[in-house]
């Protein structure tokens, strides 16, 4: 062997050299949650195939996969800490992030590709039809009824939820009792959008002229004289009946995030602004708003996703009936009345392209306030 091959030959790598690559490091992101997924899988398939009694199988399914995780993410962090410390540094983020890319990856990104391949074919999956299903639901008179109480949904939803949340929040920071009043505003996200529907449904009830009217609102207005009101039928003052239930449910939410956003403005800043000759509307509008504007337009674009897939209060109280049908619903009679699957995973994708760039922009905000 010459002598400069001798010396232009590099040195042999070990396992920690190797392992503190970036390919090393993304090998054993992805080691960890495939062997995760392999035992996990060994045993449940063994649980699945044994004839003992199911609360047997529910214990043993929950020791087994919340013990084999744990377990698993020790041997890992164990086997890391073997390296030098310069490696550790570099690999164990890998370690940990890497279980959760593969649960994004299996959970959301695997089924939006499926559901955008099952979207090109007809109603059993037989014949590809291209961007047939969705020139269909653009073309749909029901899908431009759909969009357009999405935009009302979004718009009046977002706006009253975030807008009262924020009034609220302002107001409750100087009452005696704002413990109690936080926790009575804040009662109805303890109540689900199914639970909260059957309530409304009551106090929007309806009952034909001359018969016990049961709903609060017709009750009240029998007692002035005045007829029933169908307040479910007629459009489109059903579907704002249908967002005042999100603005009551959604409204405490954004109450308590905006709160707490406003115990980090400064006393001294909002004094100094009174002492300058500055009005409380003033101190508000140009103080406190501008303080806490990352807080507010992360709270209103959290509603604003809610409200472009809202589903379960328009179908618990009208079914989608009386033109007060979203998108959501829309995409369920496809796939599961119709049974057209094509039509139905073409919604879904374009209620996922409307709510990304939302989603995109929540992102945004959530990094530029970690920065």
């Amino acid at each position: 062997m010459r002598l400069a091959d001798s010396v232009a030959a590099p040195p042999p790598r070990g396992i920690g050299q190797v392992l503190a690559t970036g390919a090393g490091r993304l090998l054993v992101s992805i080691f960890v949650p495939v062997v995760a997924f392999i035992v996990l899988w060994a045993g449940f398939l063994f649980l699945k195939d044994s004839g003992a009694p199911k609360i047997v199988i529910v214990l043993v399914a929950i020791v087994w996969g919340i013990g084999g995780v744990a377990l698993l993410y020790v041997v890992a962090n164990w086997l890391t800490e073997k390296l030098p410390p310069a490696w550790q540094r570099r690999i164990l983020p890998f370690v940990f992030v890497g279980p959760a890319i593969a649960i994004l990856t299996f959970y959301l990104l695997v089924p939006a590709f499926l559901t955008a391949w099952e979207s090109l074919f007809n109603a059993t999956g037989s014949k590809f039809v291209g961007l047939d299903n969705y020139v269909y639901s653009f073309s749909n008179p029901e899908m431009v009824t759909a969009i357009r109480n999405n935009v009302l949904w979004l718009v009046f939803g977002t706006l009253f939820s975030t807008g009262l949340g924020l009034a609220i929040a302002v107001l409750v920071e100087r009452s005696r009792l704002d413990r109690l009043a936080k926790t009575l505003i804040f009662l109805p996200m303890a109540i689900s959008f199914v639970g909260a529907s059957v309530i409304w449904r009551f106090v929007l009830s309806f009952q034909p002229a001359g018969q016990p009217q049961v709903g609060l609102l017709n009750a009240i207005l029998s007692g002035f004289g005045i007829g029933p009101v169908s307040w479910l039928t007629g459009e489109p003052l059903n579907t704002i009946l249908l967002i005042v239930i999100l603005i009551w449910g959604q409204t405490g939410f954004a109450m308590v995030i905006i709160g707490a956003a406003l115990k980090g403005v400064p006393d001294e800043m909002l004094e100094a602004g009174r002492i300058d000759g500055a009005s409380e509307w003033q101190v508000f509008r140009r103080l406190i708003v501008p303080t806490i504007w990352p807080t507010i337009v992360t709270v209103a674009t959290t509603i604003a996703i809610l409200t472009l897939k809202i589903y379960d209060i328009v179908t618990a109280m009208t079914g989608g009936n009386f033109n007060t049908q979203v998108i959501a619903t829309l995409m369920w009679k496809q796939a599961f009345t119709f049974f057209d699957a094509g039509r139905g995973a073409a919604l879904a994708i374009i209620l996922l392209v409307a709510v990304t760039p939302v989603i995109w922009y929540n992102l945004r905000q959530f990094r530029g306030r970690a920065i």
